[in-house]
This record gives C-alpha cells, structure tokens and sequence, in this order.
C-alpha cells in the first residue's frame, strides 16, 4: 500500500515523539475516516536543529489543503511531500482498530500495516502468533511498505517494539 496522493510536510518545534503524536492527533480533526489519513513522524537535523516533523497523507486534497491553512494559520511551515519515505506512522487506517491481544493475521487484515518483522528472527512470524498490542501501534515505512517492528514477549507473543511509556535516558543517575 502506498500513502495517499496528496502530502503535506509539516516542520515543527516537537522535539519528543509523545509532542508530535499529540500534534498529530490534533491535525486529524477534519478528516474522516474514508480520506484513508497517514499522519507520520519524522526525525529531523538541520543546521544542528533536532526535531520531530510531521507528515500528512490522504486521499482528499480538500482536507488536506484545510490542514494546510489551519497548520500556517498556527505559524508552521508547511510544504507539498513528505521529508522522507521512512516515517514513523501514528495515524493510519485502522489503527483505532488495533487494541487488546490479535494474532498478526488479524493485525494485517483489521489495518494499513502490510507486514510485521520480529527483530532478531528471519523471516516473517506465523499469522496465527498472538501480539500484545498495548494500545500503542506504531509502524514505520520501510520500502514503500508499512511494517510493524515487533519483538518476542512472554508466553510467546509478541509486542510492538517501540514501548508506549518509555524509561527516559539516564532515568536511574
């Protein structure tokens, strides 16, 4: 599956992922759910500047421009095009869809997501291995597919790897 025709690059001053999902969240209003949305995050250095952009995808250049003029309104820079092909997806269809405990078949069928890597493992894992969705499915474009990064978990499940309430960086010194 390929994002939506009509793209929009948003730059921002989020320099966290839970900021830019926050601001992604907020975006989405105005669409619904048969403009098929892609909102992703980006992570960005220019000119010694980290920072979480945004992209916005979808299949209706009307809700797409009045994201446009409400983005600029609010004072960022918004350009056509995505800043690169390896965004990390926080809203995509049927990723409301994604809560409690699926097996990957239901996974790939109930959303966008097109495939699911289990980090350290060949291949791809069986459709009927259970995955422990925390609520917190977050898939990123890898050659032009949206792939969830998923890891081994108790009991053999799996869990999406990024964790939804990460331990900060130096938390215990």
């Amino acid at each position: 599956m390929t994002p939506p025709p009509y793209v929009i690059a948003v730059d921002t001053d989020a320099t966290s992922l839970r900021d830019a999902d926050h601001l992604l969240r907020e975006l989405a209003v105005g669409f619904t759910e048969e403009d098929g949305l892609f909102g992703c995050t980006h992570l960005v250095r220019e000119g010694g500047r980290r920072r979480v952009a945004l992209s916005l995808a979808a299949g209706d250049r009307a809700a797409v421009d009045a994201a446009r003029q409400r983005l600029t309104a609010q004072g960022h820079t918004v350009t056509d095009g995505a800043w690169d092909d390896q965004g990390r997806a926080v809203l995509y269809p049927g990723a409301a869809a994604l809560t409690g405990t699926l097996t990957v078949a239901e996974l790939l069928d109930r959303s966008a997501i097109e495939r699911v890597r289990v980090l350290g493992t060949p291949g791809e894992p069986d459709p009927e291995t259970r995955l422990v969705t925390r609520e917190f499915v977050r898939p990123h474009w890898e050659n032009g597919a949206l792939t969830l990064a998923a890891m081994p978990h108790i009991g053999g499940t799996l869990v999406p790897f990024e964790d939804p309430d990460p331990t900060p960086c130096c938390a215990d010194h």
